[in-house]
């Protein structure tokens, strides 16, 4: 199944070299510079996402041209969510799950969305996530820490002076995130599944 692109989001990050645990900056220092960059109109928001964030993870991530950096979310209430965004330009996600959790006057309602089993991992192109939490060991290639924002090697970059990280290859095992947005130009999910349940039953 293919999903169209949904549109496009900005921001910066934090990660290690080597075969590591992402980590992320501070949070009181992001969210200082990133507010007062949106007070400026300096990180621009491009679309309103959700009241709730999502999990996602998968057993095995493979990617080609990553970048990651900070921004900010704002949802249609007007609120700012500060989120790390990360950029992959071709990904390979295996036995990837995805979760989320509402409230509605019947109760929580959970959706969970299962793809890219049995040696069929699902596929992304311009993956582009607004993360607010990561856990997995990772492995980069060629990886640039603290390069400028706007100097990413990536189409998608973040505003001038501001901290970012970029490398060729990445590979995630173990991927545990949880997100404010996914959004992709093609996202192809093989053996897609799609279950309601109580809430109760999430990615992790």
């Amino acid at each position: 199944m293919k999903f169209p692109m949904l549109r496009h989001l900005r921001a910066l990050g934090s990660t290690h070299a080597g075969r590591i645990a992402l980590v992320a900056i501070p949070a009181g220092i992001v969210s200082a510079g990133l507010m007062g960059g949106v007070a400026q109109g300096a990180v621009p928001v491009s679309f309103s996402v959700s009241g709730s964030q999502f999990q996602i993870s998968a057993s095995q991530l493979e990617g080609t041209g990553f970048s990651q950096y900070g921004g900010v979310a704002k949802d249609t209430e007007g609120g700012d969510h500060t989120v790390a965004i990360a950029n992959i330009k071709s990904a390979e996600l295996g036995d990837l799950c995805q979760s989320a959790v509402t409230d509605t006057p019947l109760g929580k309602v959970g959706v969970l969305i299962t793809a890219g089993g049995d040696g069929e991992p699902a596929t992304a192109s311009d993956l582009q996530i607004g993360m607010t939490g990561l856990k997995g060991d990772a492995e980069f290639e060629n990886i640039r820490i603290g390069v400028d924002a706007s100097d990413v090697e990536t189409k998608a970059k973040g505003s001038p002076g501001d901290f970012a990280q970029d490398a060729d290859t990445i590979s995630i095992s173990g991927l545990e995130q949880t997100a404010w947005s996914t959004q992709a130009s093609v996202f192809t999910l093989k053996g897609m599944k799609l279950e309601l349940t109580d809430g109760s039953k999430t990615c992790f």
